[in-house]
């Protein structure tokens, strides 16, 4: 009987422990600012004002100037052309290529198209007309629709050309389309059918931004805790320390719980709002974002323990954010990563997370097909958790109640 009193009142005093902690929790979420900015309002913030950035998806309209030295028919067909593409317009028609430099330096075109003068007599005559052009690599989005745009053209253009050639030296029309198109590829952009540049980057934009915001705020309010001393104000009557399971199960209960209200907005309603894939079973993104926001919580705990002041967490972890990002592979394949940094790089849960979520949610991955993933994530957790138990141990046995009794 004595044992199970004892049993009983180490239970009551963990139940005392775990409620105090929670609401100690929430108070410093919600009567501070910074934290309460870091921790529930940035991921709103961040990912609504880049989904309005990539509100666009493509990139439209890049103004090109065009140089016609030709000045003839055929060269006015081909610039003309180059003004219908939907990526590329032709802003200006400068009459020689200085002008046309100084107009790609002040930044007003992105590419310039130099006909040359015996254009349209090559052209006609039979032999081959040379075209050149000059684009600006330094924003290689740009760059990839300008350069694309004028060489599809281009080349359509001398399609044409010899297939009227061709039917003026007889041949019929079947056989003058075999010559000028003897492959004819149907395309099919699986998963991201436009292909926007927000549905390629939002996804693992905004896991990050998950990871990234839980690491900081975490981080401020465990900076917070042994800054003030909170470990010892919270101690239970009758006892000498905290103990370690209630901070550590109450911390991640109020984390979990702030997350979970965020992450439903953000892949429900944030998602029908700006039109992103929802590709994937609900019952599977839940299956994926429980072991995933718990990996991110633990791990924001057992680094919080390292933080003596809360000014220390946004030093440390905010320029983190962007390695991260690239780390995950989403700005960058991960083939062409060195080995090295791509083994650091799965210590973070955003590693396995982009790439289980960007599965899910836009090629509609099913849950036997990212359970690599989550069985990770699941490890993650267990061994986040127990750092995060070693760490606030330690912490504790450094700051005793300041009313002392019994364990």
């Amino acid at each position: 009987m004595n044992a199970f009193s004892r049993l009983g009142r180490q239970l009551a005093s963990y139940w005392h422990q775990f409620r105090t902690v929670i609401a100690g929790e929430y108070r410093a979420i919600f009567t501070d600012p910074g934290v309460l900015l870091i921790l529930v309002f940035a991921l709103l913030i961040y990912s609504t004002l880049y989904s309005l950035a990539y509100g666009s998806e493509v990139l439209r309209n890049v103004p090109i100037g065009v140089v016609d030295e030709s000045r003839t028919s055929s060269s006015r067909m081909l610039t003309d052309a180059f003004d219908a593409g939907p990526n590329t317009v032709v802003a200006y028609e400068p009459t020689d290529m200085k002008e046309a430099e100084r107009l790609f330096f002040d930044r007003k075109i992105y590419g310039v198209v130099y006909i040359p003068e015996d254009y349209e007599r090559r052209l006609l005559g039979g032999s081959q007309a040379n075209v050149a052009l000059y684009v600006d690599a330094s924003y290689f989005l740009m760059y990839r629709q300008v350069f694309q745009e004028l060489v599809t053209t281009i080349g359509r253009t001398g399609a044409m050309v010899e297939f009227q050639r061709l039917i003026a030296r007889g041949a019929d029309i079947p056989q003058a389309t075999a010559v000028t198109q003897p492959v004819i590829y149907q395309a099919e952009n699986l998963f991201n059918p436009y292909l926007g540049y927000g549905s390629f980057v939002m996804p693992a934009i905004i896991i990050v931004i998950i990871q990234q915001t839980m690491l900081i705020g975490i981080g401020m309010i465990g900076g917070t805790w042994r800054e003030f001393g909170l470990y010892r104000k919270l101690c239970p009557p009758g006892r000498r320390r905290m103990s370690t399971l209630p901070i550590v199960a109450g911390k991640a209960l109020v984390y979990a719980s702030v997350y979970a209200v965020t992450s439903l907005y953000i892949l429900d309603l944030h998602y029908r709002l700006f039109h992103f894939p929802m590709n994937g079973a609900a019952g599977t993104v839940a299956a994926f974002m429980i072991p995933y926001l718990l990996a991110c919580i633990t791990m924001g705990i057992a680094v919080s323990t390292l933080f003596r002041y809360r000014e220390q967490s946004i030093m440390l972890l905010l320029w983190t954010s962007i390695p991260i990002l690239m780390l995950s592979g989403a700005s960058f394949p991960r083939e062409a990563i060195p080995e090295w940094l791509y083994a650091l790089g799965q210590v973070f849960p955003s590693s396995h997370g982009v790439n289980a979520f960007i599965r899910i949610r836009s090629m509609g991955a099913s849950f036997a097909e990212v359970l690599p993933e989550i069985r990770t994530l699941w490890i993650m957790t267990i061994v986040y958790g127990a750092m995060a138990c070693f760490g606030i141990h330690r912490i504790l046995r450094r700051e005793p109640c300041e009313r002392g009794g019994e364990e």
